[in-house]
Parts: structure tokens; C-alpha cells; sequence
């Protein structure tokens, strides 16, 4: 009898301010997306970085003028480190001109304009460890022969910069609508109160409990965050497989797709949230604000 009474006010509740429980569950969903976009960009970034970085080289370029005697020495002293990860690769003008057409055959005017001689030999390698670029770096520097050394994580870093700061805007954006989002909330439940101050006034005369007074305007409020945890996951959902796998399909050539398994994880992520941090919110409001 009591969860029929319950849910009963929770309709009647959410009929009576029907206009501005829409505008909740919108901005909730906005604020849902935008946190579920920022989620998947993480996981998607950090799935990345343990791919790429594990398959990352340093690049010694050698010298347009360099000898048959200086690149075999080099090649001795590769080998011979016990830094780098064996086999090391020799990548001849040719080579180096054949991958590049392969990287670049959609842009055949770059192509054209670049020479051969434009793109020097070098030696890519594997260090056993990364991140002793710097100690690597300072044995060969100056060696006769050699041009420059890269370290390809430096690039690597640069894109996924560009990748956290996308993020960053994200998780913003989606804190600044869940503040406005949690005020529509509290706004709501202080209505919702005051236009039954009277009930309120005669259930604890006849002994209700706070919780079976408050239970109402908490569940009015969880159900909000559900339909917008829902609505964001439609969103996502929806841009995944219209946008992703449809018209942007051919980013999947340079970025892995995002898998389905991490966009249907969001769904129980963005409800739990949602329905959390829309109960703490109803019962904050009616615990410091509306004396029920």
C-alpha cells in the first residue's frame, strides 16, 4: 500500500510540472552525453596510447653524403646495444619513398612534388625500453654519418594532446550542464514541496516518517536522471553507428573504431550516475532547504 502511495505521487509529481521535468531530463541528457563522449574518448585515447606506444620507434636518420663504411659501423653499434630491441631495420631512399606514396596516394600533387633525394635512409629501432630515448639519443648523437634522431612518441604525444584537450572541453561542457542541471532539480523539488506544504503538514501531524514524506520528491527526481541517462545513451548509440561507422567510416584507416562493448558499458554507467547524483541532489534540497 505504501510503494502504490509512493509511486502514485511520483506520477502525480512529475504530471504537475510536467514542463519543467522536460526541461530536467533534456538538460540531464545533454549533460549525460557530454560526460559519456568525454568517458569513451578516454578509454579510446588510453586503448591508443597501450597500442601505439608499445609498437614505437626512434628514428636515425642518416646523412644524404653518408658511406658504405659509416652506415655498416652504425649498424655494428646497433646491433651490438643493449638497449635496442633486435632485429634493427634498414630503410633505404627507396623504401622510404615507396611508403611514403603508400601513406600519401590520396594526395598525388604531395606525391609528385617530393624527390626522392628529399627523403633520406635511416634506421628504425625498438628501444627495450622507451624511455631511455634520451640516454640512446646522446651515444649516437654526433656520430659521423648521422643526420637526426626522433623519437616517434614526442609525435605520438602531440596527437594525443590534441585527443585529451577534445576530452578536456568534453568533461567541461558536461559539468557546466549537470550544474544546470542539478539546479533544475533542487528548483523542482522546492515547488514541488511547497504545493503540497499542506499534505506535508497533515502526514506528520498523523506520524508519517521523513523517509515515506520524502520518497516522492527523491524518486521524481532519480527517475529524471534515468530518462536522461537514457536519452544520452541513445545519443551515443546513435552517433557511433550514423556518424562513426557511417559517414566518418574512413577515420577507421587511422583510428581504431570505438568498440560496441564500450559504448553499451555507458548505459548502466550514465544511469547510475545520473540516478545518484539526482537522489543526493532531492535529498539535499529537502534536508537544508524545504523543512519537511
Amino acid at each position: 500500500m505504501r510503494a502504490k502511495y509512493v509511486l502514485a505521487e511520483v506520477v502525480t509529481g512529475l504530471w504537475r510540472n510536467v514542463t519543467m521535468t522536460i526541461a530536467m531530463m533534456i538538460t540531464m541528457a545533454v549533460s549525460l552525453t557530454m560526460l559519456g563522449a568525454s568517458l569513451l574518448m578516454y578509454m579510446q585515447v588510453k586503448s591508443l596510447q597501450d597500442f601505439f606506444y608499445g609498437k614505437v620507434e626512434v628514428s636515425i636518420f642518416l646523412k644524404l653524403d653518408v658511406t658504405d663504411d659509416q652506415r655498416a659501423a652504425l649498424k655494428s653499434d646497433l646491433e651490438r646495444d643493449p638497449l635496442v630491441q633486435q632485429p634493427v631495420i634498414y630503410e633505404s631512399r627507396e623504401t622510404a619513398m615507396k611508403r611514403f606514396k603508400e601513406q600519401f596516394k590520396d594526395a598525388p600533387d604531395l606525391v609528385n612534388a617530393t624527390k626522392p633525394d628529399s627523403l633520406p635512409e635511416s634506421y628504425r629501432v625498438k628501444l627495450k625500453d622507451p624511455n631511455q630515448f634520451n640516454e640512446v639519443a646522446s651515444r649516437y648523437n654526433g656520430k659521423e654519418g648521422i643526420s637526426e634522431i626522433i623519437d616517434q612518441r614526442k609525435l605520438l604525444g602531440k596527437i594525443f594532446g590534441i585527443f585529451n584537450s577534445v576530452q578536456n572541453v568534453a568533461l567541461i561542457v558536461a559539468i557546466v550542464q549537470g550544474l544546470a542541471a542539478l539546479l533544475l532539480v533542487a528548483n523542482m523539488i522546492q515547488i514541488a514541496a511547497f504545493s503540497k506544504r499542506r499534505e506535508v503538514a497533515v502526514m506528520k501531524l498523523v506520524g508519517a516518517s521523513n523517509w515515506f514524506i520524502q520518497a516522492p520528491f527523491v524518486l521524481e527526481a532519480v527517475f529524471a536522471g534515468l530518462v536522461g541517462a537514457i536519452l544520452a545513451f541513445a545519443a551515443l548509440w546513435l552517433s557511433k553507428h550514423l556518424f562513426l561507422d557511417g559517414s566518418l567510416k574512413a577515420l577507421q584507416n587511422v583510428f581504431p573504431p570505438i568498440p560496441e562493448s564500450n559504448v553499451l558499458l555507458m548505459l548502466p554507467v550514465l544511469a547510475g550516475i545520473g540516478a545518484a547524483i539526482n537522489a543526493i541532489t532531492g535529498w539535499i534540497t529537502l534536508r537544508f532547504y524545504v523543512r519537511v
